[in-house]
C-alpha cells in the first residue's frame, strides 16, 4: 500500500485530502491510483490513516478514512544528529542511512576542523538533504519525516543541548568508555537523546573538552576509528538495539 504524508489539518473527521501537487502527481501519472484504490497517509504527527480514495480534483485528492492508528514504526526515544559537516556528497548518505535507522531530526554543524565553507547559500543543501529525507521515510514507511534542521556554529549547537536527557559524542580518543557502557548504565530511559558527530578531521581538544563540561557522554565505538559517515550510524544503530529493542 503507498504511503502519503499531510499536514494534520488535512485531516478531518471522516476524510483525508492530499494537496501537494509532487504527491499528486505521483499518486495520478506513476501509481494510476484512481477512485476506489486504499492508501496509507500520515499526519506526521501523531496518527497514521488507511484511506479510499474517493474523489481526485485537478486541486487535492479526497480519500475516506477506514482505519486510524498511532504511529507503530516510530521509536519512543527521539534521537537528533547533530553531524559535523562532511565534505562531497557523505551527507545525502548520511541522512539516508539514518533516517532508515530511526533518527528523529538532524543538524549540520560547523565545527573547528569542518572543510566546507558557507558562501551564503547553504539553505539550498538543506532544501535537497530535506528531499533525500522525504523519500527515505517513504521506502521504510516511517510515521514522521525527521527533518533537516538549519545549520549550527558548534556554540550554537553547545547551547542548544539543554534541551535533551542523554548527550553522546564518539570520540576517537576516548580509551575508557564505550556506548555500551554508557546505554547500559543509565539510570532511567531517556526521551530525547542528542548524538554528536565530527567532521572528517574529528573534534578538536576544546571542542571535546566543551562537550564534556556541557554533560555530554565521550564513548568509543569499538577498536578501530569509523568515518564520520559511518560513525552516525553505527552509534544510531546501536542506541536503537539498546533503548528501544
Amino acid at each position: 500500500m503507498s504511503k502519503f504524508f499531510v499536514d494534520y489539518h488535512d485531516v478531518k473527521d471522516s476524510t483525508i485530502r492530499i494537496t501537494d501537487p509532487d504527491d499528486r502527481k505521483h499518486m495520478i501519472k506513476v501509481l494510476r491510483l484512481g477512485v476506489g484504490d486504499t492508501i496509507s497517509v500520515s499526519d506526521k504527527v501523531q496518527f497514521e490513516y488507511a484511506a479510499e480514495i474517493i474523489a481526485v480534483e485537478k486541486e487535492y485528492i479526497e480519500a475516506r478514512i477506514l482505519d486510524k492508528q498511532k504511529f507503530a514504526r516510530e521509536p519512543e526515544l527521539k534521537i537528533t544528529l547533530f553531524q559535523g559537516i562532511p565534505k562531497q556528497g557523505k551527507m545525502e548518505t548520511i541522512i539516508q542511512k539514518t533516517v532508515e535507522l530511526g533518527v528523529y531530526s538532524i543538524v549540520p554543524v560547523f565545527t573547528d576542523r569542518t572543510v566546507v565553507i558557507d558562501h551564503g547559500n547553504f539553505h539550498k543543501k538543506i532544501e535537497r538533504w530535506q528531499k533525500i529525507s522525504d523519500e527515505a521515510v517513504k521506502q521504510c514507511k516511517r510515521g514522521i519525516i525527521p527533518q533537516i534542521q538549519r545549520e549550527m556554529t558548534f556554540q550554537d549547537m553547545i547551547n542548544d543541548l539543554v534541551k535533551y536527557d542523554l548527550i553522546i559524542f564518539p570520540y576517537e580518543n576516548e580509551e575508557n568508555h564505550t556506548i555500551k557502557d554508557c546505554l547500559r548504565n543509565l539510570s532511567g530511559k531517556p526521551k530525547k537523546a542528542a548524538l554528536i558527530i565530527g567532521p572528517e578531521g574529528g573534534f578538536s581538544d576544546s571542542e571535546a573538552k566543551l562537550l564534556i563540561k556541557s554533560g555530554a557522554h565521550s564513548v568509543s565505538l569499538g577498536k578501530t576509528i569509523l568515518r564520520t559517515e559511518t560513525a552516525g550510524m553505527a552509534a544510531l544503530a546501536m542506541a536503537m538495539y539498546e533503548l528501544e529493542l
